[in-house]
């Protein structure tokens, strides 16, 4: 019997247990080992961490918090949650059933990466999602920006920001007049052509008309959803964005189910590292306080 079981160990889940195990709650971290930004090298945009290898960074995180007697770390996926007739948590991982007051869902989210030859392989190389976390290093650029969904256009007007950029249009429809001259106005490059492939040291772009255009790095969004569906099997509420799926959360991280709170990725249709830590926070000082009113005999609803 926990306080609280944190699902999800990377930077909002070690955040929340952080807030817990300095409340001296008894807490358990469970962690597949899958973050989202495993695929990138550094880490930007963090203060006091800015360039860092993202994986040492959660390593030191971890090492930090296991130090506190009433933490337990579990290496696993859970496969089964549900709230108990006392307002309890029952979780099941593969090898355990636990039990805890409070859950912190930090599950981050699974991006669903464009069909396009050779991006995979680029993905969090020289091919990425976020500008504020990888604008900056692709120096005056050019930067790319490939047209996959109805958001490309809002990549291509913040980029100029960052570097020279064209916008591959990939054979979609042109954008609208308004639209044209907002690119116009940011001195945006069109390129029309369909994308047949990517490929280079970083990340050369080529045309079914035969052209290869090279880019020091390209911008194009995904589409998310939540990595586990323990939010859906414990009723959590669900919001839908132009760029996936989140939780739905109230200003201090708490689900619609009394008890679960959530922070990171899977409940932002937004992230970065820094906003995952600071939801972790949050999530983890709220759950406490959750831990509190159950210990008192409050009602659980």
């Amino acid at each position: 019997m926990y306080d609280a079981i944190v699902i999800g160990g990377s930077f909002a889940g070690l955040s929340a247990a952080l807030q817990l195990a300095r409340a001296r709650r008894h807490v358990l971290v469970i962690d597949g080992g899958q973050r989202r930004n495993r695929f990138v090298s550094h880490s930007h945009g963090f203060i006091t961490q800015d360039g860092q290898s993202p994986g040492e960074i959660v390593a030191r995180a971890r090492a930090q918090l296991v130090a506190y007697p009433s933490v337990t770390w579990m290496e696993g996926r859970v496969e089964t949650a549900r709230r108990t007739e006392d307002g309890r948590f029952a979780v099941k991982t593969t090898t355990s059933e636990l039990e805890a007051l409070a859950l912190v869902l930090a599950i981050g989210v699974t991006d669903s990466l464009p069909d396009i030859p050779g991006l995979q392989k680029r993905w969090g190389k020289s091919i990425f999602i976020c500008p504020y976390c990888d604008g900056y290093e692709l120096g005056d650029g050019p930067i790319g920006v490939l047209n996959v969904s109805p958001m490309s256009i809002h990549h291509a007007l913040m980029l100029p920001d960052w570097g020279r950029t064209i916008f591959f249009l990939n054979g979609r429809a042109d954008p609208t007049d308004e639209e044209m001259r907002h690119l116009h106005r940011r001195g945006v490059a069109l390129e029309r052509a369909p994308i047949t492939l990517i490929d280079g040291e970083r990340a050369d772009v080529h045309l079914a008309d035969g052209r290869v255009v090279p880019v020091a790095g390209a911008f194009t969004t995904t589409r998310t959803t939540l990595s586990s569906d323990i939010a859906h099997q414990l009723g959590c509420e669900i919001e839908e964005s132009p760029s996936g799926v989140f939780l739905r959360t109230d200003f201090r991280k708490a689900t619609t189910i009394p008890g679960v709170f959530a922070c990171g990725d899977a409940a932002r249709s937004f992230g970065s590292v820094a906003m995952a830590v600071g939801d972790g926070n949050l999530a983890g000082s709220t759950a406490h306080q959750w831990t509190i009113l159950r210990k008192m005999g409050q009602p659980h609803e």
